[in-house]
């Protein structure tokens, strides 16, 4: 008979006519692995090489895929054996098997058989190997075949696999999910973890016990953001593991927002010579960003821990490792100062104590199905198994098969273990559910369930739910990811008896983080800092650096600015100021002109001179009343003008005075009304005696208006313009009172203060004083008219003195009035400058018209008698003739 060397296929050919149209586009497949690398002539290969496998017989068949070996060397394929997770792993799917089977309640009557094959750690050699999981559903022409006889040959029928165990790497999880979805066999992966095995359209044949590492990139995050960090860098090994992991965790903290990455490193796959000290050299690039997040295979960690040593850098790198790290003592074997504070991720598990007993119980002579186990014993316990023609190693000793694992050899369960069997169960489970739907009232396998059809057992693998061997749920979503549960763990090496890992959190779709049980570098407790930008002092905005959110430069919210938050600086309202750390604002303080400020004290004594002074003049007039001096003086126009001076000494009081609405008015009101009052009283005198002078000159007529009832008239009627304007002031802006805040709102706003005052600018203050200042002019310049009459006229002099001495106060108020608008202490200098401007001005007009006569009137009374009386005419013309003075009249 004439036969393949591989398990034959199924030639029947009733099933062959009918399944041909539906296979072309898996003959296509199969045409593109013969034709292609990096597998190159795959099948052909599979046609002359029978893979090494395990094959338990069964009702119903799983394949199991585990790497058995490491991945060989350049152009070998499969190199040493892989003790833990090789052949810990494949046990445990056999002990599941065994589990299930000797279970009377699980998919009783049905035996479950398996196909185990070897990946050797390499997806495409692990393609090659999954070959014989589809075999069964290949059908092949053999009607050119016939026995010597001539009679059709009887070929066995392969096993049918209807769901596969495995694989680990992702790499090779992906290779071979592509080719197992064509013909829909379900896969149960026990530790593959890439985000991208979540994409449904893609694999949506594929299902995992373990969560994806976009779980774990969400748990990681969730670490970062709880240690305060937000400015990290990333470190991926190439390949689908790393790569997949930084990407999704780099999306996730994207979507998330409050980290931003520094840099994002990949490791080669074959790393040049100081490949790993450009690694660490560019990692301090940002040397901000301690914390490195790290989705590395073992070898690469630990080299990347070793160039941080050789770079001085012990302690300045905090590590956040995945799952590769976990646990594992071999990356960071010497390496332990460099990797202490690294807090790493583990899928949540637990031991397995029915494997161990089954483990440890397995020998050479009750273990032949496993056709590695004779390897696995060798490497083990470190002998070697005589063979025959094979001649043994004098350097090695001999076997005996007694040895005992566990005691004569280290034993640990290897970590995956547990998702292992969790997998197999998950199949079971779903044979169990399918069989109970389909053959209800059937003992073993019915017609319905012969052959398994794929997508529907995947229906029920996903619908599985049931406590797994570690007690924990075991579920998938719709995507076939089992939920996230992760245990972390931190190697701390002091304050404890025993240096290592020690759990300080879990996450379960959100984070449970011990902070307190955490200490890093030399034993600190406090958490390192690993962030772009420090936190702005209070007061401080935050000016963003354009592209990376999580850097900033902080600037001073300065001169009236407050900070309204973290971004953005305002100014306060005009009554306020920002507080000392610019916070927040507060009311400006509120000040007024003081009593006891030398501003007020020095213009408040000149005023009370000079009213005690005037008070004084009036006295001794009123005393003196009818004497020639007082008469001669004009004694009505000399009361109103006295009237004057004091209260332009009054107006000082007036002006220190705290502001109020009655003070105000008055403050409108006598601000100019005593200047108005004087100046109208000496205009009219000095008019009085120009207009006789001149009359004088051109006739004997006396001019009109020269009594002293006219006199007084005049003068009333001018003072009644001011009066006037006052009013018609008061009825179009009534007084009230005003706090300035701008007058005194200097750069350093410590010193901004705010101003009681009326309602009373500059411009309306030289508005009040303007008609006054009218009338002292006219008044000056009817004095310098006046100047020629002769001496014998005594009042003409002084009054003129007066004038000019006046002119020139106010000449100097106005620069030091207006010179002074950008002074901070401007409203008491102005104050000031007004009022003793304004007593200055009284104090020459008491001083030169009344203080001489005071003094003869007090001192030399004996002058102070009656002249003999001359006609208007005799003394018109003395006086043009410049004869004696006959100016008593006139006086």
């Amino acid at each position: 008979m004439t036969s393949s060397n591989h398990a034959p296929l199924s030639l029947c050919p009733d099933v062959a006519t009918g399944r041909l149209g539906a296979l072309w586009p898996r003959l296509l497949l199969l045409l593109w692995i013969w034709t292609s690398d990096p597998a190159g002539q795959v099948w052909a290969s599979h046609q002359h090489f029978h893979p090494h496998s395990i094959k338990l017989p069964g009702d119903i068949t799983l394949g199991g895929l585990f790497p058995i070996h490491a991945r060989g060397p350049h152009g070998v394929n499969c190199g040493e054996l892989k003790k833990e997770k090789g052949i810990h792993r494949m046990e445990a799917m056999l002990y599941a098997l065994d589990q299930i089977n000797s279970d009377p309640e699980l998919l009783p009557n049905i035996t479950l058989g398996a196909r185990i094959l070897d990946t050797c750690s390499r997806d495409t050699y692990a393609l090659e190997q999954s070959l014989t999981f589809v075999q069964a559903l290949i059908q092949k022409d053999t009607s050119d075949i016939r026995c010597s006889n001539g009679e059709p040959p009887l070929i066995r029928k392969p096993e049918r696999v209807v769901g596969v165990i495995g694989a680990s790497a992702s790499s090779v999880s992906i290779m071979v999910a592509n080719i197992l979805r064509l013909f829909e066999i379900p896969q149960v992966s026990y530790a593959s973890t890439a985000p991208e095995l979540s994409d449904n359209n893609r694999y949506d044949f594929f299902s995992r016990v373990v969560p994806p590492d976009s779980y774990q990139a969400q748990a990681m995050l969730d670490i970062v953001k709880a240690l305060g960090w937000n400015y990290v860098s990333t470190l991926a090994s190439e390949g689908n593991y790393g790569e997949s992991g930084v990407e999704a965790f780099m999306q996730i903290s994207r979507e998330a927002g409050g980290v931003c990455i520094a840099q994002s490193v990949k490791i080669p796959r074959e790393p040049a010579e100081g490949e790993f000290d450009k690694i660490i050299k560019r990692l301090m690039e940002t040397s901000n960003a301690r914390g490195v997040i790290i989705f590395a295979n073992e070898d690469d960690i630990k080299r990347v821990l070793e160039a941080a040593r050789q770079a001085n850098l012990t302690g300045h790198f905090l590590f956040v490792g995945s799952d590769s790290w976990g646990a594992k003592s071999s990356p960071i074997a010497e390496l332990e100062d460099v990797a202490e504070g690294a807090v790493t991720i583990l899928p949540k598990r637990a031991s397995i104590d029915g494997f161990d007993q089954y483990f440890m119980s397995r020998s050479l002579e009750n273990n032949r199905r496993n056709i590695w186990f004779a390897e696995f014993w060798e490497d083990d316990f470190r002998c070697k198994l005589t063979r025959p023609g094979i001649k043994l190693d004098p350097e090695k000793k001999k076997c005996t098969g007694g040895e005992r694992i566990g005691q004569d050899s280290s034993y640990e369960q290897e970590g995956k273990v547990q998702f292992v069997i969790d997998a197999v169960y998950a199949v079971a489970y779903a044979l169990h559910n399918m069989h109970q739907d389909l053959c209800p009232n059937s003992h073993g396998v019915c017609s319905s369930m012969d052959p398994v059809e794929g997508r529907l057992l995947l229906d029920y693998i996903r619908a599985v739910n049931f406590n797994g061997s570690a007690g924990t749920s075991v579920l998938f979503n719709e995507n076939g990811d089992a939920p996230g549960r992760y245990d972390i763990f931190q190697f701390q090496m002091t304050n404890h008896s025993h240096p290592g890992y020690h759990v300080i959190g879990q996450w379960t779709n959100n984070l449970r983080l011990n902070l307190e049980e955490m200490q890093w570098s030399g034993g600190d407790k406090s958490v390192p800092e690993s962030i772009c930008s420090f936190p702005c002092k209070p007061g401080e905005r935050k000016k963003m650096v354009k592209g990376v959110p999580c850097c900033w430069h902080c600037e001073l919210c300065d001169g009236y600015q407050y900070q309204l938050d973290e971004f953005t600086c305002e100014m306060c309202p005009t009554d306020m100021r920002p507080i000392p750390n610019r916070t927040a604002c507060c009311p400006t303080p509120i000040i007024k002109l003081e009593w006891n400020s030398p501003w007020a004290l020095v213009p408040a004594s000149l005023a009370m001179l000079g009213i005690l002074a005037t008070s004084a003049v009036v006295v001794t007039f009123i005393r003196f009343n009818d004497t020639p001096i007082v008469r001669a003086s004009g004694r009505e126009l000399s009361y109103v003008l006295l009237t004057g001076i004091f209260l332009i000494y009054l107006i000082t009081f007036l002006m220190i005075a705290e502001p109020g609405v009655v003070v105000c008015a008055f403050r409108r009101l006598l601000l100019g009304l005593g200047m108005a009052i004087t100046y109208s009283a000496m205009l009219t005198k000095t008019n009085r005696i120009y207009r006789i002078f001149e009359q004088g000159k051109k006739s004997v007529t006396p001019p009109k208006f020269i009594s002293p009832t006219s006199q007084l008239a005049i003068t009333f009627i001018l003072i009644s313009v001011q009066v006037l304007g006052v009013f018609v002031w008061f009825a179009v802006v009534p007084p009230h009172t005003i706090i300035d805040y701008e007058e005194l709102r200097p750069p350093n706003p410590d010193l901004a203060r705010g101003i009681l005052k009326c309602d009373m600018s500059d411009l309306s203050i030289i508005c009040c004083l303007s008609y006054s200042i009218v009338l002292m002019v006219t008044c000056t310049v009817y004095a310098v008219k006046s100047r020629g009459v002769p001496e014998t006229f005594n009042e003409a002099k002084p009054i003129g003195f007066t004038m000019y001495t006046t002119c020139i106060v106010w000449l100097a108020f106005v620069p030091i009035f207006f010179g002074t608008a950008q002074s901070t202490e401007k409203m008491f200098i102005q104050t000031a400058t007004l009022t003793v401007s304004m007593s200055l001005s009284a104090s020459v007009s008491l001083g030169m018209l009344y203080m001489p006569k005071v003094y003869v009137i007090v001192f030399h009374p004996e002058q102070n008698v009656q002249k003999r009386k001359r006609s208007f005419k005799v003394r018109t013309q003395v006086s043009f003739s410049g004869g004696c003075c006959c100016g008593s009249l006139l006086l």
